[in-house]
């Protein structure tokens, strides 16, 4: 599968120079990505009826969907965030410095607060709130614990450290921006009603 940057319904996403969107990202629509953002191998990140907001030097890892809720909810993702492989994040809001575990969910009208951590594989139902500080898991999640030294260790090492690989793979070429121009016209298609 080959990654796409696509405009749909007159919006066309807006990626900062130096962002890493991996060649087999999807990007869609009315997204926009901050400085030093990275969209690894084979998500999609679909604002194509509402919007979506990341933040920089967040990492969105391999295999996530990002998506939003018509006439209701975007998705709105802040600075130094971790989303780690294989989640869905549908309409929501993950503000800045928290973490998103491993095949975790996330759905709409949910808020995870600065610093706070959500394990891997839990589900946060509908209009949750995961507030500053603390760690939730389970399905439906639940409060756990407050956040420990070893999660605030574990976020203050991973998204540096994708900050910094994204850039190195830029480097190297293997952003999908940077592959198209191999395949002209590949990664910024209009839609046909534009």
């Amino acid at each position: 599968m080959q990654g796409q940057i696509l405009g749909v319904r007159g919006h066309t996403p807006h990626i900062a120079d130096d962002a890493f969107i991996a060649s087999t990202a999807v990007v869609i629509g009315n997204v926009e990505i901050g400085a030093r953002t990275s969209i690894w191998y084979h998500c999609v990140v679909r604002g194509d009826i509402n919007e979506i907001r990341i933040g920089e030097d967040t990492n969105i890892q391999d295999g996530t969907v990002i998506h939003v809720a018509r006439n209701s909810f975007g998705t709105y993702i802040g600075k130094g965030v971790t989303v780690g492989h294989l989640c869905l994040i549908h309409a929501c809001a993950l503000e800045d410095h928290c973490m998103i575990g491993m095949q975790a969910t996330v759905m709409d009208g949910c808020i995870v607060e600065p610093g706070a951590f959500l394990a891997a594989g839990a589900l946060l139902p509908p209009g949750k709130r995961i507030p500053a500080g603390e760690f939730w898991a389970g399905s439906p999640a639940r409060f756990v614990s407050k956040v420990k030294d070893t999660h605030k260790a574990m976020l203050e090492r991973i998204w540096p450290g994708y900050s910094e690989l994204g850039g190195e793979y830029r480097a190297e070429g293997l952003d999908l921006r940077d592959l198209a121009d191999d395949a002209p016209g590949l990664w910024m298609r209009q839609s046909a009603r534009e």
